[in-house]
């Protein structure tokens, strides 16, 4: 049973997203290519050269005249969203914890694709793969993937990207967009992102809080590893050149291998930022 809490952000993220793309460019993914397809578009009369196998019999007797079902075919993508559930994007120093931020993105990328009638699915990982959705169609997957994102606990604590790009290069999905949503504290990146990028469009959504960009102190400082739950005492000033060194390593590695990077953050208003970006790579 979802909490009240759950339910209300459910809610406010459907219709955040709603209003922005109320009147909006989204438009029908579907092909005017006539014929076998998968979806029903109208009842019209027989012309010479029609495939007899459309004629809709019953419909015919009944108004005495021959009747083909003509159809449209969909042509729809896979987005798959991969999320980091580890236990670093529960930090926050703002009001809104990483994995709340990660979440409601997550919720949005999958509303904009309901929209635009394309197949989602979902991924949840920390240094393993703790859950997966297949991709579907429809409102009732989309609230399935969004409940899952409010409400799950993960098992694991520590980020490993490795084990998530393995499970995806073994599905066999067409015309797939990954979505990678992570903060990407993890030392271990490497060319399985190259296999991924050549299979399928990966976008890597990084989520960082301020504080893990900037660090408002310096000195030595005693802290907590939320990952591993140890104590270490660290050099404020390194830390922070290793944060930055971090972000650009990560910046030249994507851009290697052909993955655009969107950073999102927690004190800007990235929902608007956040669905022209979608339109604009997915050509809706």
């Amino acid at each position: 049973m979802l909490s009240s809490d759950i339910m209300r952000k459910i809610r406010h993220i459907t219709i955040a997203t709603r209003r922005l793309l109320s009147g909006s460019l989204i438009g029908d993914n579907r092909s005017a290519q006539k014929g076998m397809g998968f979806e029903f578009d109208q009842m019209r009369d027989y012309q010479v050269g029609d495939d007899v196998r459309f004629i809709d019999w019953h419909a015919s007797l009944r108004t005495q005249s021959m009747l083909v079902k003509q159809y449209v075919e969909e042509r729809s993508r896979t987005i798959m969203l991969v999320v980091d559930v580890s236990h670093s994007t529960v930090f926050g120093s703002q009001a809104l914890r990483k994995y709340d931020l990660i979440a409601q993105v997550s919720s949005i990328l999958a509303l904009v694709a309901t929209y635009g009638n394309d197949r989602v699915g979902l991924l949840l990982f920390s240094d393993d793969v703790e859950l997966y959705i297949p991709p579907g169609r429809g409102w009732s997957r989309v609230h399935r993937i969004m409940e899952t994102l409010f409400s799950y606990t993960p098992v694991k604590k520590a980020t490993h990207c490795a084990s998530a790009c393995d499970r995806l290069a073994s599905l066999a999905m067409n015309d797939a967009v990954v979505f990678f949503i992570s903060d990407f504290i993890d030392d271990t990146l490497d060319a399985r992102f190259g296999v991924l990028s050549k299979k399928y469009d990966v976008i890597a959504v990084r989520c960082l809080d301020e504080r893990e960009k900037t660090m408002p102190v310096t000195g030595i400082m005693t802290v907590c590893d939320i990952e591993t739950g140890e104590d270490v005492m660290i050099d404020i000033g390194e830390l922070d050149r290793h944060v930055k060194q971090r972000i650009t390593a990560q910046n030249n590695f994507f851009r290697r291998y052909g993955i655009d990077i969107l950073d999102i953050s927690c004190t800007e208003d990235y929902i608007g930022n956040l669905i022209t970006f979608f339109r604009r790579r997915m050509r809706y």
